[in-house]
């Protein structure tokens, strides 16, 4: 029995040790513990340590995976978020409590929370300044595409405007320190500009960065009529593709170098003095090798500039070499493949016109 339905389709990873004999599914680790607390929908078992009973066996035979999903996500829509196993809590949390508690995709038109293209309440948001979180009333309307905040909650003129097409989110709990914390960017005179927020309310935080996605899906699809769905969702929001310290020197490469917070996001390499900064304080475009950019381990001989970490990461562009040194081996390779990957890529029309 377990063998033959370990072959259905797991959520996170292809060989589980755990099932919900009440839903009839094969369950990983992590998962195992999300579905703990919901106890009045999912019960836990071990394959290996726990006794099944003769109907719980027939159960989990009878269901398994692959019909549980049929039934429990037959109306995801095409923009809803799937997480992996590699996302943070929060966005497994609630697509299993969505899936299984709150049954919002057995059935059309039940996500109504993020899919009717106008969204409106208040988040907590992170003063650009002092650091402090105050309470701000936030907009998103698909009629008007973009995503509005209001400084006081009465006030009739907002204080920011984004065109949604350039707005990105990405939850962020370690960087924020808030479980539910959400970092929304978007271009602000072809600078990046980060909004920190967050709401107390789990399943309310993660509406609204669907209610993102949504959005922004409408929008692409307008623009782009013949574009398939996946190369639409794909288009929606994006994890960053490394971020960490780093140390760097100036263009003169005689400075000493500087502790900075380096984001990576695809092709744009953003440098801060604090990872909460909403402004970085630089930021380098990385192209492809076909354009003459490039990376490669260690520093050039004779650098000056002194520095404290010891690997030296040198990236190529045509206009002048970047230095940067990371405290551990294991960072630099990190960066190296994160660099080398997007290097690898050939650079798309619209790359090549904001280079």
């Amino acid at each position: 029995l377990f063998v033959q339905s370990r072959s259905s389709t797991i959520l996170f990873y292809s060989d589980p040790d755990w099932a919900s004999c009440t839903l009839g599914v094969f369950i990983c680790l992590n998962c195992s513990g999300i579905h703990r607390k919901i106890p009045s929908i999912s019960t836990v078992k071990s394959l290996r340590m726990d006794r099944w009973d003769e109907v719980q066996v027939q159960f989990l035979a009878q269901h398994g995976n692959a019909v549980a999903k049929a039934t429990y996500e037959a109306h995801v829509p095409t923009y809803y978020y799937r997480p992996t196993h590699t996302d943070c809590q929060i966005l497994r949390e609630q697509w299993i409590r969505a899936k299984y508690e709150r049954k919002e995709f057995t059935e059309p038109g039940n996500q109504s929370p993020y899919s009717n293209g106008l969204k409106e309440g208040m988040l907590w948001k992170r003063g650009r300044d002092n650091g402090q979180y105050l309470p701000r009333r936030f907009l998103l309307s698909e009629r008007e595409g973009c995503l509005k905040y209001f400084a006081k909650q009465d006030a009739k003129e907002p204080k920011m405007v984004v065109k949604i097409d350039t707005v990105n989110a990405t939850f962020q709990p370690e960087k924020t320190g808030n479980p539910n914390g959400l970092q929304i960017t978007y271009l602000k005179d072809n600078k990046t500009r980060n909004i920190f927020v967050y709401h107390e309310d789990e399943k309310e935080i993660v509406d609204w960065f669907n209610a993102i996605r949504a959005v922004k899906f409408h929008y692409l699809k307008v623009a782009f009529p013949v574009a398939s769905d996946q190369e639409l969702t794909s288009r929606l929001t994006r994890n960053f593709l490394k971020e960490g310290y780093m140390e760097k020197t100036g263009p003169k490469q005689t400075e000493p170098f500087k502790k900075r917070w380096f984001t990576l996001d695809h092709r744009r390499l953003m440098y801060f003095k604090d990872p909460l900064d909403a402004f970085a304080k630089g930021e380098v475009f990385v192209g492809s090798s076909q354009h003459g950019y490039g990376v490669k381990q260690g520093l050039p001989s004779g650098t000056q500039g002194s520095f404290s970490w010891p690997f030296g990461i040198t990236i190529t562009t045509p206009d002048r070499d970047y230095l940067l040194t990371c405290e551990l081996e294991r960072d630099r390779q990190e960066w190296m493949a994160a660099f080398s990957h997007v290097i690898e890529q050939p650079m798309t029309p619209q790359e090549y016109a904001s280079e």
